[in-house]
Order: structure tokens, then C-alpha cells, then sequence
């Protein structure tokens, strides 16, 4: 699948659920309305989805949320995806999580072909944690990190820079990392879904002052390292650990978008940033022959824009786009 800029179009992301066991503060309102069960795909139903985009030429999978890993059976589901690893078609299936249900689900993620796994964590502060995830337990989730290393899975945390928040700790944040093997990547807070009372504004951090900082401590040095997502890497010297930047806001990235993403409920968003969307649950239940599907996907990406329109709205406060990031995936 090509788009109508030259690019090739090979990495999905599926929110598999809009339901999280997490109020974090920049991604919801703590009083979350949540989708009806009648408006969500199946499993059945993403598992044909995910194998027309597979057909189609994607050939990264990610799973994402809310927090996948609390949808009723998702195991069935990455099972069932396992089978285009074992055929060759597919070359990655990984999903971004918070941690919390890890330590139940690390080692069937490897046995279903799963090799590394995003974890949202923006904080080492167990207070800050909970005043962050508002319901998240940070013993759980060191426990599930634990769970995915004994496993054998790769680790990447992602954290949001939150100004005011978390940026006193990026330096012990980098260090703690190093010591776990883990990789770490650094975001800027992106404007999307009403959250209640917070103030973008407020929490927004450009990460080029975030890289300038970190600078003074530890020797970061270029990287050609990519994982088909947006971000930017670079290794710190003194931990030998993979260092990476997503910047929507301060640096637009998108003359390299290879992705696009599928809610929850069959919408097809060809950028995170804008609110152009196709209707795929309609032909998915419409015929079990999967032409009126793939004609449908391929209309869409002949419609993906250059780049994303997110921008912090200083004078109105809202946000740049009305869904929530937990409705679109991560």
C-alpha cells in the first residue's frame, strides 16, 4: 500500500479496547464514558482485519488500548495472529501497555511470538505514580516489568515529559534504565480528548529543552536505530542504552509516516493528528468475503495527508483533536 506522498504504508496499530484500569491525567477524565459492547469489534473480527491489512503488505503489528490486556481473552487473540509470524508475512506483532496485568500475561506474549513490548511509565516516584494514573498500583507494575524481563521480552518505557511533574527525574529515569536493560523514550504530551480539568498548556514540555538538560549529565550521541514508529534515537554513552524522542508538537515527523491506525470499533485513522476516518466495521459485517474490506482500506490510504495538524491552543485550551488517545490507540 502505497499513499499518495510515495510512502509505504506497512505498520498497524489496533486499539483492541477503549477501557483502561488507568485515569492517567493527560489521557482521560477520571469519569470515562466508555464505548457499548455492540459498537466493538470482536476478536473474530479484528483477527480478519489485522489478516487483510497483513495481506495487504503491513507487516508490523501493534496492539494497543486503553490497555489491551484488560479485554476479556485478548490471549485468543495474539494466538491467533502468532500464525502470519510463523508464515512469514508478518515480521512484528508487540503491543504498548501500562505494565498492570504483565506479570499475568509476559510469558504467553512470548509464546505467542511477541519479542518486545512498550510500557507506559512516566514516573519512578510511586507517589507521582498514583497522582499520574490516578488509579494505577506501581508495585504491579514494577512486577509486570520483572515479568516481561524473566520472559525473555524486550522493554521499552515510554514516558510523557510533564512539566512540573516529572521532569526533575529524567536524569534518574535515563540512569534506571541503563541498569534494567531497558530502552527509554521520551514524548511530548499530545492535545487530544477532553480531560477534565488539566491544562495542556501547563503540562506541555518541548522536548528539545528536555534533550538540552539531559545533555549536560550524559554524552548522547546519534543513532540510526528505528523501530518503524516515530521516534528519534540516540545512545547514551555511559549506560550503552537506547535513547528515543517523539516530538509531534516541536518537531513534526511525519515526511516518514509508514503507519496507520484501527479503533476499536473498525474506524481507520490514516494520522493520529487529524480526524479524516473510514468505516471498516461496516464491510467486515457486511460480507464474509473480505473484497469489500480491502477496497475499503485501500481507498482510505489513497487519502492519508502529508502530516498531522496538533498544536497546543494557547488561547482556547482545547484540544487539536476531539477523540481520546485511548479511543484511536496508542
Amino acid at each position: 500500500m502505497i499513499d499518495p506522498f510515495g510512502r509505504s504504508i506497512e505498520y498497524l496499530r489496533v486499539s483492541v479496547t477503549d477501557r483502561c484500569d488507568f485515569r492517567c491525567v493527560y489521557c482521560m477524565a477520571e469519569d470515562m464514558t466508555f464505548l457499548p459492547k455492540k459498537e466493538i469489534l470482536s476478536l473474530e473480527e479484528l483477527d480478519r482485519l489485522c489478516t487483510a491489512f497483513v495481506n495487504l503488505g503491513v507487516k508490523k503489528l501493534r496492539m494497543t488500548g486503553g490497555e489491551p490486556l484488560v479485554r476479556r481473552n485478548i490471549m485468543w487473540l495474539f494466538r491467533r495472529l502468532g500464525r502470519h509470524l510463523e508464515s512469514g508475512a508478518l515480521e512484528e506483532l508487540t503491543l504498548t501497555t501500562n505494565g498492570s496485568q504483565l506479570s499475568r500475561f509476559a510469558s504467553e506474549l512470548y509464546d505467542c511470538g511477541v519479542r518486545r513490548v512498550n510500557v507506559s511509565l512516566d514516573t519512578l516516584n510511586p507517589d507521582k505514580f498514583v497522582a499520574i494514573t490516578r488509579w494505577g498500583k506501581y508495585d504491579k507494575v514494577m512486577e509486570g516489568l520483572q515479568a516481561a524481563k524473566d520472559a525473555g521480552l524486550k522493554v521499552k518505557l515510554n514516558a510523557v515529559a510533564l512539566k512540573g511533574v516529572n521532569d526533575d527525574e529524567f536524569d534518574h529515569m535515563v540512569e534506571w534504565c541503563g541498569e534494567q536493560g531497558f530502552d527509554l523514550t521520551f514524548i511530548e504530551v499530545m492535545p487530544m480528548g477532553d480531560i477534565g480539568g488539566e491544562d495542556r498548556v501547563d503540562q506541555y514540555l518541548p522536548l528539545s529543552l528536555v534533550r538540552s538538560k539531559l545533555a549536560e549529565k550524559w554524552t548522547l550521541e546519534e543513532s540510526d536505530h528505528r523501530t518503524g514508529g516515530p521516534a528519534r534515537y540516540m545512545t547514551v554513552k555511559e549506560t550503552g542504552g537506547r535513547l528515543g524522542f517523539i516530538t509531534p508538537l516541536t518537531h513534526n515527523f511525519c515526511e516518514s509516516c509508514n503507519r496507520v491506525r484501527v479503533t476499536c470499533t473498525g474506524m481507520l485513522y490514516m494520522c493520529l493528528g487529524q480526524d479524516d476516518d473510514a468505516d471498516l466495521r461496516e464491510p467486515l459485517r457486511a460480507s464474509d468475503d473480505d473484497a469489500l474490506l480491502e477496497d475499503k482500506i485501500r481507498a482510505a490510504i489513497a487519502r492519508k495527508p502529508k502530516g498531522h495538524d496538533f498544536v497546543i491552543d494557547r488561547r482556547h485550551n482545547q484540544p487539536a483533536v476531539a477523540r481520546h488517545m485511548s479511543v484511536t490507540g496508542g
